[in-house]
């Protein structure tokens, strides 16, 4: 089982989906605008896989 919810991204303020996979008690938080990534452990919180590139101030 999925679950899925819309979110705001912690990098860059976009939309971002947060996915529950029951089968690996995963959480995942993604997002297509900055390719932000991030996956937890739903029981402990520890993060499994992170993936976070800078974001850019146009002057």
């Amino acid at each position: 089982m999925q679950l899925s919810q819309v979110v705001c991204c912690p990098n860059c303020g976009s939309q971002a989906e947060r996915n529950y996979i029951a089968d690996s008690d995963q959480t995942q938080t993604q997002c297509l605008s900055c390719d932000y990534l991030l996956v937890t452990c739903a029981q402990s919180g520890k993060v499994v896989e992170a993936y976070s590139p800078g974001v850019f101030c146009h002057r």
